[in-house]
């Protein structure tokens, strides 16, 4: 990101005259597109107000750039009063247009939030901290497994050698049958969401949806145009009479389920609970899309609870999985495990996006699962996360004994927050960021204001008890 160069000769509102002109002169900011703020450039580049009203100025004065009482500043369509030879597209309107909505604004403005130079605290993000990642193991694996594979276009469906090492993975920690031809693998979990909202629904078909859920984040549902219903989720996960209460009014055509360790709640499906929804997935004829991110992260030495899917025998679950919450998020590997026709289906589909994926995140994810490396990484890191857990909740009981309360998660990498006192979430997310602490507001995820999720994977254990005072703060400041 560019900065202005405080130790250079040329003054400041001077730099960014320049550098607006040039991003003008580049065509990243067409005739008629609208500028920043004064106050969001000045907090941007953290330098006066003035100095980019200066700045401002300066072009305006030059003719690059028009004010627009009511609609702030934008770049002039008329340059020094000569009006051009072509007539430019409007790109704001085809910004604005097209069928994929663009992310939650509270979504929008985390990103916007996390490209700041200070540093940041970030429980917003369910990503692993780099101290988690198998580094070491990779660069093992690396040196010690020369790449041979040749560098072509691969299967669609994935890297053979990989499905068949997902198999015996699928077998050995989640006790599920599959072979590699029902195998399909992806860029990750919002990939396999992606292709099955887009090739196995059509718009206007009714989906159920947890309630809380992190597919409430993810507007490629409305995008695809689906009718969205909530199953609520209380401590044991979600309920099966919802289910058929929701198909009954609306024939439902798909259910979305997170059953263990649920994103954002932690919660786990219970026993009954998950007979009973295969059993009414089979009833029905609907299947359930099981998406299972985190059933290795179990804190500590605690069970893995087992995925649906092990308990399908009648083939209603499409089962998600990936590497993001138990390895890397780098590697950027996923997998769909379906019947035939449904991975034909995607298969069909990439081959229009992209031809398929990488050989080198597949070839080095391979090597890591059949490795003696990953069940090491996997135990140090439940042991890690299960030391972040415990020093959050510690931190928040002493920081916050009457103010929030927290489920106590047995895995994953989020606790799910409720504040006692109203509080307004906009208001509450502005508050973190003055503070350098990021976090997710509960109503991303579908749920009424006044709940947080906190992810305790990226920050450092030294780090921890700092952003929990500092959210802290944050709560009492923006108090209703």
């Amino acid at each position: 990101m560019w900065r202005p160069d405080r130790s250079g000769d040329k003054p400041i509102y001077q730099q960014i005259a320049e550098h607006i002109e040039r991003r003008i002169a580049f065509g990243e900011l067409p005739p008629g597109s609208a500028l920043p703020s004064e106050r969001k450039l000045a907090q941007q580049w953290e330098v006066n107000r003035s100095t980019v009203i200066q700045a401002y100025e300066e072009l305006r004065a030059s003719g690059l750039i028009e004010s627009i009482p009511g609609s702030g500043r934008r770049v002039s369509r008329y340059k020094w009063g000569i009006a051009p030879k072509h007539t430019p597209p409007n790109w704001r309107q085809y910004a604005e247009g097209g069928t994929f909505m663009p992310n939650l604004p509270f979504i929008r403005r985390l990103r916007e939030a996390k490209r700041s130079e200070t540093p940041l605290i970030d429980f917003s993000s369910g990503e692993l901290a780099a101290d988690l990642f198998p580094n070491d193991a990779v660069r093992k694996l690396m040196k010690e497994q020369p790449f041979t594979d040749h560098l072509g276009y691969h299967d669609p469906q994935g890297y053979l050698p990989l499905r068949e090492t997902l198999t015996a993975y699928l077998q050995r920690y989640h006790q599920i049958q599959a072979t590699e031809a029902s195998v399909f693998i992806t860029s990750g979990s919002q990939q396999s969401l992606y292709l099955i909202t887009q090739c196995l629904l059509s718009p206007g078909d009714a989906v159920a949806i947890e309630d809380p859920s992190y597919a409430y984040s993810l507007p490629m549902f409305q995008s695809a145009g689906l009718r969205l219903f909530r199953l609520p989720v209380d401590e044991g996960g979600a309920r099966p009479e919802d289910v058929v209460a929701l198909h009954r009014k609306h024939k439902l055509k798909m259910i979305f389920l997170n059953p263990n360790f649920q994103n954002p709640t932690g919660s786990v499906l219970l026993p009954a609970r998950r007979k009973r929804m295969l059993e009414l997935a089979a009833e029905l004829g609907v299947p359930i899309v099981e998406d299972d991110p985190f059933s290795l992260t179990a804190c500590g030495d605690m069970p893995l609870p087992l995925p649906l899917k092990s308990l399908d025998t009648d083939g209603t679950v499409l089962y998600i999985g990936s590497l993001s919450k138990i390895a890397a998020s780098g590697f950027r590997i996923g997998w769909l495990i379906a019947p035939q026709e449904i991975v034909s289906r995607l298969t069909d589909a990439r081959l229009q996006m992209d031809f398929g994926l990488s050989i080198f995140p597949q070839w080095i994810a391979n090597a890591f699962l059949q490795s003696e490396h990953f069940p090491q990484h996997l135990h140090e890191l439940r042991q890690a996360l299960k030391a972040r857990r415990d020093l959050l909740l510690e931190s928040l009981r002493q920081l916050l004994p009457e103010e929030i309360s927290c489920r106590r998660p047995e895995g994953g990498l989020n606790l799910w927050c409720k504040i006692r006192q109203p509080i307004s979430d906009s208001r509450l997310l502005e508050e973190g960021i003055k503070r350098s602490i990021l976090f997710v507001p509960g109503s991303v995820y579908g749920s009424e204001s006044g709940y947080v999720r906190l992810s305790y994977s990226r920050p450092g254990l030294s780090d921890i008890p700092v952003g929990a005072a500092r959210l802290a703060e944050a709560i009492r400041a923006a108090r209703l």
